[in-house]
């Protein structure tokens, strides 16, 4: 399976999207969020996506309970660490703090936490994969980053986000979505 993975996009609408573009022209089969999402209007721009998100809540969520009500559309939300069984067999560890994934008893094969806004990939004391996709937001390093897994490799690599392409508005993207909406409705 391929797997995109991302964390720490505290509000930044135009790297979320930048991400859901990413993760849709990879056709990834699902996605990880690692926490710190913030506010429930930057939930929106991820009903884009095509795969389904498995999610846990960071440590600056604003609305638990909307972002919580807004993640029912696209995937699902929990409080960390959380354990998620993905299609392959895949057990992976979600987290947004590294200190949630120590003496963490769960049986896992990867790990999966955000927080300190630096991306990384390594593996434990146990041998198991160990990532931290990095900050999408971009706020404290300017270094917006995700990262893909191979679940099949158990490999992952870091991919910058590409912030020099404008975006369409939010409002022309919308509008443009909702035309093709009614076209399609009319066929």
């Amino acid at each position: 399976m391929r797997v995109g993975i991302f964390a720490d996009t505290h509000d930044h609408l135009d790297n979320i999207r930048r991400v859901v573009a990413l993760f849709n022209e990879l056709e990834v089969d699902c996605i990880l969020f690692a926490g710190d999402l913030v506010s429930t209007f930057a939930v929106p721009p991820l009903r884009q996506l095509n795969a389904k998100v498995y999610a846990c809540f960071g440590d600056n969520e604003g609305n638990r309970t909307g972002l919580m009500g807004g993640f029912k559309v696209i995937g699902e939300l929990r409080e960390p660490p959380a354990l998620y069984n993905l299609e392959d067999g895949t057990r992976v560890l979600l987290a947004h703090m590294p200190s949630q994934l120590r003496n963490c008893e769960e049986d896992y094969d990867i790990a999966v936490h955000g927080h300190t806004h630096r991306p990384s990939i390594e593996h434990d004391a146990n041998g198991r994969l160990v990532i931290n996709p990095g900050e999408t937001s971009g706020w404290t390093f300017n270094n917006p980053t995700v990262a893909l897994l191979d679940t099949s490799t158990r490999t992952a690599e870091i991919v910058p986000l590409n912030t020099e392409k404008p975006l369409p508005s939010w409002e022309e993207d919308r509008r443009s979505r909702a035309g093709s909406l009614n076209n399609e409705r009319a066929d």
